[in-house]
């Protein structure tokens, strides 16, 4: 069933419409007029509007405009008796979803409403999981450490300069990365995330730079790298620390050029692409051990941003457990469940060896484990830290 907001100044085309659409199971309002459509539609949700083109006081594509000002999500279907195509490439230059002539073929009518309703439908889909995504990256804590993280993203992320994000395992290294490529004018093009510590040392340069048919005994055909899939957007180089040295030394030729060559390839390729890298070893004892480019470092590290341990920042606990439980619960669908504030005590007396990716398995835990409320007894009973 849908909300249709019906707005023409002819009576019987209203009621006609009224009658039809309500035999369809759909629920409709009716308006005499532009000036009284768009009041009704400030009062209420509608998913689709129908409106005529011509009427007195105002017409149906100053009505148009006036609803896209509010940023409708509503498909607006314009019907007219006096319509050309001039018209109709008008109404949906200006948003319309259709444009159908009168006498209207209600079977067509009732084909672009459904039509309408999986467009309005996508849409809120695709609002729901941005909320879900964001919500899911969100940086969370209101403690000194981590508002400084916070304040050194809002003014480094505008920038194309390079970021090491440095910080024990589960800290949330990635977030950072996230949080620097959503605020940046990149924001719209690829963030490509890889772990290089996941990757065989044979392999890396095939994954960052792609390779060509024949390259190898597997390269059955040409295939592009991390460099090129980031183009325009944000590579994030996560454990950087655990890359090669061969590899290593492609990667600085790849940020001092900008350009890279693909394994098999003499052929050049430009990249335009912001580099975040992240890691959770010591990278200067690692330049001392010789594991680690120390020309390599610098060029990393323009910008240096620590993430600080959640045992360095248990006055977050609370913001992190309302935040986690209302994610958790969300996500099993089930009714949001309460920390007491004893719980929350006893959860900042564990020590985190694990950090934020830690403190969430907990929370899942305790929210699959527990009751209405989480108390005190149940965070010493399934938290199950492994030390104190």
């Amino acid at each position: 069933m849908a909300n249709i907001l019906v707005i023409d100044d002819e009576r019987s085309i209203r009621n006609t419409l009224k009658e039809v659409l309500e035999y369809e199971n759909h629920k409709v309002d009716l308006a005499v007029d532009g000036i009284e459509g768009l009041d009704l539609f400030a009062k209420g949700k509608y998913d689709i509007v129908l409106c005529d083109i011509k009427m007195p006081n105002m017409d149906g594509l100053e009505v148009l405009e006036k609803l896209f000002e509010q940023s409708t999500d509503a498909a607006v279907i314009m019907i007219s008796g006096h319509g050309n195509i001039d018209t109709a490439v008008e109404a949906i230059k200006k948003g319309a979803f259709d444009f159908i002539e009168k006498p209207l073929d209600l079977n067509r009518l009732l084909i672009t409403i459904r039509n309408g309703l999986d467009k309005t439908t996508l849409i809120t889909e695709t609002k729901v999981l941005k909320r879900k995504v964001s919500k899911t990256f969100d940086i969370v804590g209101e403690s000194a450490a981590i508002r400084k993280v916070k304040e050194m993203v809002d003014r480094v992320a505008a920038t194309d300069a390079r970021v090491l994000v440095t910080g024990k395992n589960g800290t949330g290294k990635e977030l950072v990365a996230r949080w620097l490529h959503e605020k940046s004018p990149r924001a719209a093009m690829p963030f490509v995330e890889v772990n290089c510590a996941a990757i065989p040392s044979e392999l890396i340069e095939s994954e960052l730079f792609g390779h060509e048919k024949g390259a190898f005994t597997s390269a059955y055909k040409d295939r592009k790298g991390k460099f090129e899939i980031a183009i325009g957007g944000t590579l994030f180089l996560d454990e950087i620390g655990d890359m090669s040295l061969s590899a290593q030394a492609k990667v600085l030729r790849a940020l001092q050029e900008s350009k890279i060559t693909r394994v098999g390839s003499d052929k050049e390729i430009k990249v335009d692409v912001r580099i975040v890298a992240a890691t959770n070893k010591d990278l200067k004892k690692e330049i001392e051990a010789g594991n680690f480019r120390e020309d390599l470092y610098h060029r990393l590290s323009v910008i240096l941003i620590h993430v600080p341990s959640l045992n360095e920042r248990l006055e977050d606990i609370p913001l992190l457990a309302e935040h986690f439980c209302g994610l958790i619960c969300c996500e099993y669908g089930i009714p949001l469940k309460k920390i007491t504030s004893d719980g929350i005590a006893e959860l900042q007396n564990i020590t985190w060896t694990g950090n934020i990716r830690e403190f969430r398995n907990v929370l899942e835990r305790l929210i699959i484990l527990c009751d209405k409320e989480i108390t005190e007894a149940d965070v010493l009973a399934y938290a199950q830290p492994i030390s104190r």
